[in-house]
């Protein structure tokens, strides 16, 4: 019998905690993937919500959405939304949504959050919301139920 008993682990010990420490990692690290998806994609629908008040209030002046007063048509949307409602997030470094103004009539409009960097592989997709409220999402494979 030998003199030295260690009080260290064995290596099968120290093998069983590695395996689940990266068991516990496999299930944490996609629950955290899509938890960060979720807040981006909650901050496009913000931005969109806030384009479309500004689009309500250009109704409200200009009695369209299409041009303004002076009859000069507006097709680009920065000069519609501004600067600050274009990109999602509105501050801060990386953007993860295109925000953009498609199908303006006099009466109507669609306001798009398309995703790109990170957040290009959402599977939410296109997240829209038109001048009635309705909201949808395109080119995703959730539903819009589950993306708004």
């Amino acid at each position: 019998m030998s003199k030295y008993h260690g009080k260290g682990f064995t290596l099968i010990e120290l093998m069983i905690v590695v395996a689940v420490i990266a068991i516990l990692a496999a299930i944490a690290y996609p629950s955290y993937q899509d938890s960060v998806r979720k807040s981006r994609r909650a901050d496009a629908k913000g931005v969109l919500q806030e384009a479309s008040q500004w689009m309500e209030r250009f109704y409200t002046e200009n009695n369209r959405y299409d041009q303004n007063r002076a009859g000069t048509v507006v097709t680009d949307a920065t000069q519609f939304l501004g600067s600050g409602l274009v990109e999602s997030p509105k501050e801060g470094g990386a953007k993860y949504y295109d925000i953009t103004l498609s199908a303006v009539a006099q009466n109507s409009y669609t306001l798009q959050a398309a995703p790109k960097g990170a957040q290009s592989g959402d599977p939410c997709g296109t997240l829209t919301l038109t001048d009635t409220g309705v909201k949808n999402v395109t080119g995703g494979s959730y539903t819009k139920d589950r993306c708004w």
